[in-house]
């Protein structure tokens, strides 16, 4: 079953696991980019493509922390919520999942617009995007977001058609351990639950930061992987949220998720 597959990998997933969801199709890979760089909502998502994820993803604003916002989600109506996992055509679906990390900082940054207003925002890791789209949506002037699955940006730029959002630049590829261009804010969330991910993500936020003044912001519900890792040590509460129940049971009873500022 996808859903419980997706569900293991809460605390379990591997970097070569993750891998593998950039491997799908160059035809897949293209289109995000041509979404990204003609900037017109769903022009240029392949039709096949469009009608395979509105036919296997429900429209959502219930039951995570932001209802403002409509996400297409993998829920208990889906097919591939019990289907067999390897019926999945394409990479793993970690994007049609709201982690409750990236929920956090899309509620933060949706009653927090000052913290993204007028700046730059890299949305790491986005999935379905919902931080950029609260970024967009809070007035920040320019959002990329970035997944490594190239069909997450083409979930991407269909969530972004049912928020009345301009889709935001997609970048589908690995950027740590990267040169990257100043950015104002990066966020990122759910994303240590590797310790070599945690490692790399570790030196290369620093990195970020050192060089450009870079704020980070990490939104995490409490996982082992994340309280046990030496960043933590240089990490600032902002704010934590209670999760809602049906987040809570789809999260192995993770019971609330906090907002990190992280100030080597």
């Amino acid at each position: 079953m996808v859903f419980c597959y997706l569900k293991w990998f809460i605390g379990f997933v591997s970097r070569d696991v993750l891998t593998k969801a950039s491997r799908s199709s160059n035809r897949s890979t293209s289109l995000v980019w041509r979404c990204c760089y003609h900037r017109t909502p769903g022009s240029f998502l392949d039709p096949e493509m469009r009608a395979f994820l509105e036919e296997n993803t429900e429209v959502s604003s219930s039951g995570h922390l932001t209802p403002e916002i409509r996400l297409r989600l993998l829920t208990p109506r889906c097919r591939f919520w019990q289907e067999r996992a390897d019926l999945w055509p394409y990479g793993d679906p970690f994007w049609a999942i709201y982690w409750p990390g990236g929920q956090a900082l899309s509620r933060y940054i949706l009653d927090n617009p000052d913290a993204v207003r007028m700046g730059s925002v890299l949305d790491l890791g986005s999935g379905c995007g919902a931080t950029a789209i609260a970024a967009v949506m809070s007035g920040a002037s320019q959002v990329l977001a970035n997944d490594i699955d190239p069909i997450a940006g083409m979930a991407m730029v269909l969530n972004c058609e049912l928020n009345n959002v301009n889709p935001f630049p997609i970048l589908t590829k690995n950027i740590i351990d990267t040169e990257l261009d100043h950015w104002d804010l990066i966020v990122l969330g759910d994303m240590f639950y590797d310790e070599q991910l945690a490692n790399s993500l570790h030196r290369w936020l620093r990195k970020c930061i050192s060089i450009h003044g870079t704020k980070v912001l990490i939104g995490d519900p409490g996982r082992p992987q994340f309280l046990g890792h030496r960043i933590h040590s240089q990490l600032h509460q902002v704010v934590e949220y209670s999760l809602p129940e049906s987040t809570r049971q789809e999260n192995n009873g993770l019971t609330s998720s906090i907002v990190w500022s992280y100030q080597p």
